[in-house]
Order: C-alpha cells, then sequence, then structure tokens
C-alpha cells in the first residue's frame, strides 16, 4: 500500500464503519465526482443503510453518514467533513497531512510509486513480418507494447518483451521462389549444393520488399505461380538446407531494418524469435498433444477441440484448433503453440501479454484453449490485449492519398515535419542552433504521435489528425512536453537567484490540489497495470501537467515579495512535479527536452 492521503482517509472510515458493526468496505473512500465540494467522498451509508433493511431493522443513510461523520470530528487527518444528497460523505483531508505527504514524495525517487510481487511477464508484440517494410499497422502494437512493458518493469516485475517475427508461412515461398526466377545461378537453388553458402545476404531490404509483392501479384493471377510459392514453403519447411540458408539471410537483414525502425519509436525487444524458430518443436508437440488423446481427424487434418458446444453447420462457438492441414502443412495456431513451449521451457512466465489487433482475439481464444486444454498453462496466465486501428478522416484504416498502406518511417517523419513546423512559430526557440532544433523537433513529433495513441482506451479506434497532435494546446504529447520543459525552465531561474529548495507547506488550495494530483501516481500505475490499460496512466500525467500549470497561475515562486520559506516550498514542489512527470512519460515511451 502506498499510504496515500486517499488511503489514510480510508482506513479511518473503513475502521468505524467496522466499529458500527458494518463490513469494513463500506468505508472505502475514492476521489470526489464533485471536487469542487471536496476532494474525496464516501458512499458507504446507504450501502450500509441496505445492510440493515435486510436484517429488519431501522435504516436511514444520512442518520448512519452523521454517526460516521461525529466518530471522525476529531481525526487528525480530516480537516471538515459533509453530508450531501442520500448520504453521501465528502471529505476534506488536514493540511497537516497533505504537507506531511508532500515531503514524503520529495524523498522518494519514486515519488510515491509502490512495488508489485514480482511475476515473470512475457509481452508479445510488434509482430512484424521478415522482408516486409513496417507501416501503419505495426504502430499500436509497438506503442502500447512498449509502454507496458515499461509499466510493468517500473512496478517491479520481471518483463521479457519478444517481437515474434513473422518468418514463416507461404510468405517466404514467395520469396524464395521470386528470387529463383530473378538469380537462378544462385547456390540456394542447387540441390547439390548442401553447405558453405555465402556468408553475405544475396538480397538487401529493398530487394525483399520487391520481391514479396512481385510474387503475390503474380501468384493471384496465375494458379501455376502459386503453386511454386507453395512447394517452396513446403520445401523450406521440410528442411531443404539451401532454403533455410536463404532464410538465415532474410531474417538476419530484416532485423537490423527491423531495429533501425522500432528504435525510431524508442521501441526494444529482449528477443527477436520468431515462428521458424520453434519448428524444431513441432514434431514433439505434436505427438505429444496426440498421445494425451487430445487430437483427432477431420477431413485429413489433425485437430484440437476446443469449445465442446461448437456447432459446425451453424457456426456457433470456438471453432477448432488446426495443427496440421490435410497437405501435412502447419499452421499459425500450430507455431504459436509451439511458442508456448519454447516460452514454457526457457522463461516459465508466470502471466504472456499478447498486444495484437483485436481481430486477432478468435485466433488467440483458440489457442490459449488449446495450450490449456494440453495442461501447460491456467487460463488466467494468458492474455490476448487487443487494440483498435487509427483511422483517416473517413473512419477507414489510415492510408496513403493513392489507397495504399502508409510505411511507418514516412509516418514519423511526417510528425517530424509538423512538429518542426509548429515549433518554428516558437518566438523562443529562435536561439536553438540547427542541432538542438532537429533533436526537440524529433521528442516533439514522437511525444505527439505516442501520446496520441496511448491517451485512447486501448480497444478503440481513433482517427489520425497530425494537426491535433502537434498542437501545444489540449491534451496531446506537446502540451505535456511544454508543461515539463517549463518547470526546467523554472528550476534554471531559481539557480540563477540562489533559491534553494526546502520543505513543503501548505497555505494556498492550489497547493493541495497539486499535492492530491501527485498523490494519485500510485493508483493510476496499479490500475493501468491492472487493467493493461496506458490510457490511464495518460490520464493521470494530463491531469497533474494542468493542476501544476493552476499551482504555478496561483502560488508565484520567485517573485521578490515571496517569503524564502515559502520559494524554497514551492520550488520543491516544482522539482517533485518534475520528477513525477518525467517518470511518467517515460514509462509511456516519451522523452522530455530540456528547454522548448
Amino acid at each position: 500500500m502506498s499510504n496515500s492521503v486517499l488511503d489514510i482517509l480510508g482506513g479511518a472510515t473503513r475502521a468505524v464503519f467496522e466499529e458500527m458493526g458494518f463490513p469494513a468496505q463500506y468505508g472505502a473512500v475514492r476521489e470526489s465526482d464533485r471536487p469542487d465540494l471536496a476532494p474525496f467522498q464516501c458512499n458507504g451509508a446507504m450501502a450500509a443503510a441496505g445492510f440493515l433493511k435486510k436484517k429488519g431493522e431501522k435504516s436511514n443513510p444520512r442518520e448512519i453518514a452523521a454517526k460516521v461523520v461525529e466518530a471522525l470530528s476529531v481525526h487528525p487527518a480530516i480537516a471538515g467533513m459533509e453530508i450531501a444528497g442520500p448520504g453521501f460523505i465528502n471529505i476534506i483531508p488536514s493540511e497537516n497531512i497533505i504537507a506531511d505527504r508532500a515531503n514524503i514524495l520529495l524523498d522518494d525517487e519514486r515519488t510515491g510509486a509502490v512495488k508489485a510481487d514480482t511475476k515473470t511477464i512475457v509481452i508479445d508484440y510488434g509482430g512484424a513480418n521478415v522482408a516486409k517494410p513496417m507501416h501503419v499497422g505495426h504502430l499500436r502494437s509497438a506503442v502500447i507494447g512498449e509502454s507496458l512493458k515499461r509499466l510493468m518493469r517500473f512496478r517491479g516485475h520481471n518483463v521479457i518483451g519478444d517481437v515474434h517475427l513473422g518468418d514463416w508461412g507461404l510468405q517466404m515461398g514467395h520469396l524464395i521462389s521470386e528470387l529463383e526466377f530473378e538469380q537462378p545461378d544462385l547456390p540456394y537453388f542447387d540441390n547439390g549444393i548442401t553447405d558453405r553458402f555465402p556468408e553475405e545476404s544475396p538480397v538487401t531490404m529493398d530487394d525483399m520488399a520487391h520481391l514479396y509483392p512481385a510474387a503475390s501479384s503474380k501468384s493471384k493471377a496465375d494458379p501455376e505461380r502459386l503453386q511454386l510459392s507453395q512447394q517452396a514453403t513446403a520445401e523450406l519447411q521440410s528442411g531443404r538446407v539451401g532454403y533455410r540458408a536463404l532464410l538465415d539471410h532474410f531474417i538476419r537483414i530484416s532485423i537490423e531494418y527491423l531495429k533501425a525502425g522500432y528504435g525510431e519509436l524508442g521501441v526494444e525487444f529482449d528477443l527477436w524469435k520468431g515462428e521458424a524458430s520453434v519448428d524444431p518443436l513441432i514434431p514433439g508437440m505434436i505427438e505429444a498433444m496426440t498421445a494425451q488423446g487430445i487430437t483427432e481427424e477431420s477431413d485429413g487434418a489433425l485437430i484440437i477441440q476446443v469449445d465442446e458446444n461448437y456447432d459446425a453447420e451453424k457456426r456457433k462457438g470456438i471453432p477448432p484448433v488446426m495443427l496440421r492441414a490435410r497437405t501435412g502443412a502447419v499452421l499459425y495456431h500450430t507455431t504459436d503453440l509451439a511458442t508456448l513451449i519454447d516460452r514454457k521451457n526457457e522463461i516459465d512466465p508466470d502471466l504472456i501479454l499478447y498486444v495484437v489487433d483485436q481481430r486477432q482475439a478468435m485466433h488467440f481464444d483458440q489457442v490459449f484453449r488449446a495450450a490449456v486444454r494440453a495442461g501447460w498453462y491456467e487460463r488466467d496466465q494468458l492474455e490476448h490485449l487487443g487494440f483498435g486501428t487509427v483511422n483517416g478522416a473517413d473512419g477507414k484504416p489510415f492510408t496513403t492519398r493513392d489507397g495504399g498502406v502508409l510505411r511507418l518511417a514516412d509516418l514519423t517523419e511526417m510528425m517530424h515535419t509538423a512538429a518542426a513546423k509548429r515549433l518554428e512559430e516558437n518566438a523562443s526557440m529562435q536561439d536553438f542552433d540547427a542541432a538542438e532544433r532537429e533533436d526537440v523537433a524529433n521528442k516533439v513529433g514522437m511525444a505527439a504521435l505516442k501520446f496520441a495513441d496511448l491517451q485512447n482506451q486501448r480497444t478503440t479506434n481513433y482517427v489520425f489528425d497530425i494537426e491535433r497532435f502537434v498542437s501545444f494546446e489540449g491534451k496531446t504529447g506537446p502540451y505535456l512536453l511544454y508543461a515539463a520543459a517549463r518547470i526546467k525552465s523554472i528550476l534554471r531561474r531559481a539557480h540563477e537567484q540562489g533559491v534553494s529548495a526546502g520543505s513543503i507547506e501548505i497555505t494556498e488550495k492550489a497547493e493541495s490540489q497539486l499535492l492530491l494530483s501527485l498523490d494519485a501516481f500510485d493508483r493510476a500505475l496499479e490500475q493501468a497495470a491492472a487493467k493493461r490499460a496506458p490510457h490511464i496512466l495518460c490520464e493521470h500525467i494530463y491531469r497533474l501537467a494542468q493542476s501544476f500549470s493552476r499551482f504555478y497561475t496561483e502560488c508565484p515562486m520567485l517573485k521578490d515579495d515571496v517569503p524564502d520559506d515559502i520559494k524554497a516550498s514551492r520550488l520543491s514542489f516544482a522539482e517533485l512535479t518534475l520528477r513525477q512527470l518525467e517518470l511518467g512519460l517515460s514509462i509511456i515511451g516519451i522523452e522530455v527536452p530540456e528547454r522548448m
């Protein structure tokens, strides 16, 4: 427990309700729906009245609330209580408890954030494909997954981020077969050569970006061309050494490219494994599942029933998992199940989170059910964290002007350009040299992009509006960067004037409000982690920035007529706020420039 002001007040009210013979949870305290009246409220009197009514006793919620108020009238943490409506209890904390809490947070490098009981967690996010350029469809998985990884680590967990590359299946057959058309004399296509393949790749990332769509387009128009890709895929999966050597090149070149692309977003992975890496586990896995008696033949395919109520004719329920197609090929179900075995063997995680498009919900439900049926995991160890799409103004998934898929590199360049243009309007940046302008523009562009995504509930769609994203007004990433940079500027001026930080005192309402905003940090972290919802942390950061803005307006820090002890107190408030803002922003992957 964080021992926040809310926790202390809740402990006091719970004790009173329990002394009155009611369940302690009736005394829960929450943030008020009417902060203009009081910062906190307790609604337990209504529940207590219902409790008495069920026992056939007299029940009047206002009378119960009055007894609670009377019992807490001399509590040192409470400055005032008022009964509203049918029995709501509004609670105003004392200035002493607020000042005490402020100084505790000031001395805590984590500004009130406590650590959770440590778990080992794998987060599967990214999901980029070998040989394909990253595009706007990879944005949300990367940004949401990275923020959850950082959040869980900050909470104290052992977290492993896995990109889970798409490096298996028909797309590899397309690449191999098209490369053979273009360069048939390469040694990889000679069955008589089984080793000593060249160390240097015969293709670049640009080459692969050309080969795949060329093969795919031809295969859609010509069944015989498709059959060539399918044959190449089958031979690759059967272990043809030349094709495996080519696959190694494809993967290595792609990872180099992807590390740069994800790096632009500030996204890093601990594991760069893909589907190909677990292929050796598949024969043994299928044999073990068959021995367990959980597989069955169906029209030549090998399947696992995962829903006893499934009705194939009416298409109701959860369809079976297909372990092996009638052709003998393995599918995404198979490789995802083998990946679960690999993670069990290598990591033995307490929890695996899959940050993947909401449209894959059925797939993961099937895979999770099969893994549970096999006895590898408990159901609560596996979670699919689906997310919505990034849409254009027309409400459809965001595309280029000609209707194509927007490359992620082009998207980040758009954000950088828009941020640089907006910053040119800022007169205070005229004395920045070119390198600093470039750095600030990059940070502002990334903050705009990431915060615009993360502030939304994960499962919802949102509209890509670059002008709104880069605005310095409203609930945006640039606004938050400016709020933090302004505090840095204040601290520099204080240093120049010889003002030092000191113990925090509470003399104004805006100071109390700022402390209560700061004090909600741990609650926001806990809820964001529990609900796998970064938008909860984004909301906290935004509210904190707003609270500091009010504080800055109403509580002068460096004016000559402000007493030295109040200057010292308010400067400490500024330092504390900056520390928490930077912590919160770093968790969602946003870096604050020194000045703006």
